[in-house]
């Protein structure tokens, strides 16, 4: 078979979960409900932010900029998939492809990094109450989130431009509602040791280290909160953490049950399916659970909504 990389004539084919136009309308329906709860939650959270100053802090800045990017993150991948179902078209362009495969790994990292900062956060307020305005200062929390973002493009460019190397062939089928990087990869003709070794190595290094770090900061944090000796302030000192931990809990579950699921079972639709949870799913519910079990979001939600300043 020849391996030309015609790039200009080249369209994937994203299957999606089922072929079965009954089932279609139920589908699009179901993902535009999740998509306009994820948008429309996730920037109340924002607005909630910016409209109260008492929630100029560290911890509501870095939770806005949280939920800017999980708005992204879903963007990325769900409506183009509407589209394809209401153009009953499965079809995305190669240059489509890619730019889908650089943004998702951009969103999905700066979610992962910005976890890892807020966990740091989190252990400074608690562990060291006393220096935390003067150890997160505005110029430290503004550098962090240009970190968090500087890596996640650099990882994601990465891995867009190792694809690019690669040659195309005719099968272009993609098991999946989006570009996800490994299934791309998978509908080269060509070697694709290298691209599997980097993304190997990224994972390991650019997913367990920011985990390794929370797992750090929360270690410290049990320490403290164990060593306080009133219950009172054992459970605001945890009430603090809650949501935080809540969120990375979805997070990480989510993700690593997609990993697990695509390791063991060679069922495409199901790994995609699990997909679901982590890219749709968990934006579209950490809005509630910073809403529900936050009292400072819950107070400024009220102001907003009764118009108070």
């Amino acid at each position: 078979m020849e391996q030309r990389n015609d790039t200009g004539l080249k369209e994937f084919l994203l299957l999606g979960f089922s072929e079965d136009p009954a089932l279609q309308p139920l589908i699009c329906g179901l993902f535009l409900s999740m998509y306009l709860v994820t948008v429309a939650g996730n920037l109340i959270i924002v607005l909630a932010i910016l409209s109260d100053p008492h929630l100029h802090t560290p911890m509501y800045f870095f939770l806005s900029n949280l939920s800017l990017v999980d708005i992204c993150f879903t963007s990325t991948t769900v409506p183009k998939m509407l589209v394809n179902i209401q153009t009953q078209s499965k079809t995305i362009s190669y240059a489509g492809c890619i730019s889908q495969v650089f943004f998702y790994l951009v969103f999905a990292g700066l979610d992962n990094f910005l976890l890892a900062v807020m966990a740091y956060d989190r252990f400074v307020a608690i562990c060291h109450p006393l220096h935390y305005m003067v150890i997160m200062n505005p110029q430290l929390c503004v550098q962090l989130v240009l970190v968090c973002w500087v890596i996640s493009v650099l990882h994601a460019l990465l891995h867009s431009l190792m694809v690019l190397q690669l040659s195309f062939c005719t099968d272009l089928k993609i098991h999946h509602f989006f570009c996800e990087l490994k299934q791309v990869t998978h509908t080269a003709c060509s070697d694709t040791f290298p691209n599997e070794l980097i993304l190997y190595f990224a994972s390991v290094l650019l997913g367990g280290g920011p985990l390794a770090g929370i797992l750090y900061s929360y270690s410290k944090i049990i320490s403290s909160i164990r060593a306080i000796s009133s219950g009172l302030g054992k459970y605001k000192a945890f009430s603090t953490c809650a949501s935080h931990l809540s969120v990375i809990s979805l997070f990480y579950c989510t993700g690593l049950g997609v990993y697990f699921s695509s390791a063991v079972t060679q069922n495409p639709h199901s790994t995609a399916m699990a997909s679901v949870m982590y890219t749709v799913v968990t934006p579209m519910l950490n809005p509630f659970i910073y809403s529900l079990r936050n009292t400072d979001i819950k107070r400024a939600l009220k102001r907003s909504f009764e118009g108070k300043p």
